[in-house]
């Protein structure tokens, strides 16, 4: 995929660290009993229906341990595949086959499982003019590959870091003595690109936060009624403005909620909240040692 042109060297450098943690001074059980010089083919498949992510960065991790590997994805990036599904071959030294299948599995098992809950959450407001995407929820030093699976998965992404857009949230509001001042003071400081998002609970902060000029209004935590007159209410006086959900979002609430008018609704359960795809790897026949 064109993206991980982008990501690559710094993926490389988190497979390093992660190899390190895992394989130490080295495989021991694999080193003791398996032959310095025995190649294998290894086919990796699924135990789980699901929406399959992480190809690209399994075979990453594969070439990390050792480049003379071959992978060959038998699936494509996002594919729904069912149980018993072989995702893809890897074939070369056995000793690297197996030192690189528990990282290699572990990220496609994470990966997969979030592309495919994002799935079951996109599946369920398909037909409206709503985008879901997650948040900062994410697994320390897993951000860039959790947030690709949301993708993969058919959501999108919100912000990526702290640094990239301004949310101004309850904290931030009681820290600047009010939302007015807290737009004030970050307006006065970002560059005219950049959006300002305003958290607000009530009424009360979305009058604010409409009369203060904010680009993005969240309403976090609203019930449905009240929701749906707030986005009636902004639509009326600032059409421009972009309106996202938040706070407590479900598979069984999120239609709800887009039927409200919504233009985003971000869930954070979709990279804290997760089940992992089971995935497997599998050695076939021993290919014999190396001349």
């Amino acid at each position: 995929m064109s993206e991980w042109s982008t990501y690559n060297e710094a993926l490389i450098v988190q497979i390093q660290g992660w190899l390190a943690e895992d394989v130490g001074s080295g495989d021991i059980s694999t080193m003791t009993t398996i032959p310095a010089g025995s190649t294998s083919r290894a086919v990796i498949h699924a135990k789980q229906d699901g929406i399959i992510a992480g190809l690209p960065v399994a075979e990453q991790v594969f070439r990390v341990v050792d480049k003379a590997l071959l992978f060959k994805p038998l699936v494509q990036e996002g594919d729904f595949i069912t149980s018993g599904t072989v995702i893809a071959e890897v074939e070369g030294s056995t000793h690297s086959l197996l030192t690189g299948e528990r990282l290699a599995l572990n990220l496609m098992q994470r990966l997969s499982g979030i592309a495919t809950k994002t799935r079951s959450f996109v599946d369920q407001v398909s037909d409206l003019p709503v985008r879901l995407v997650d948040t900062r929820k994410t697994t320390p030093g897993h951000r860039m590959l959790e947030k690709y699976a949301v993708r993969v998965g058919g959501g999108a992404n919100h912000r990526f870091g702290l640094y990239d857009a301004v949310m101004i949230k309850d904290n931030h509001i009681k820290g600047a003595g009010g939302i007015r001042e807290a737009v004030e003071a970050a307006r006065r400081r970002i560059p005219h690109t950049m959006k300002i998002e305003v958290e607000t609970e009530s009424f009360a902060q979305i009058e604010e936060a409409l009369a203060s000029g904010a680009d993005i209004i969240m309403l976090d935590n609203m019930g449905l009624d009240a929701m749906a007159n707030a986005v009636s209410h902004i639509r009326q006086q600032a059409p421009h403005v972009i309106i996202e959900a938040s706070g407590g979002v479900s598979l069984g609430s999120v239609r709800g909620i887009a039927e409200t008018g919504v233009d985003v609704i971000s869930v954070g359960a979709l990279t804290y909240s997760f089940d992992a795809l089971d995935i497997s790897l599998d050695l076939g026949s021993k290919k014999g040692a190396a001349e």
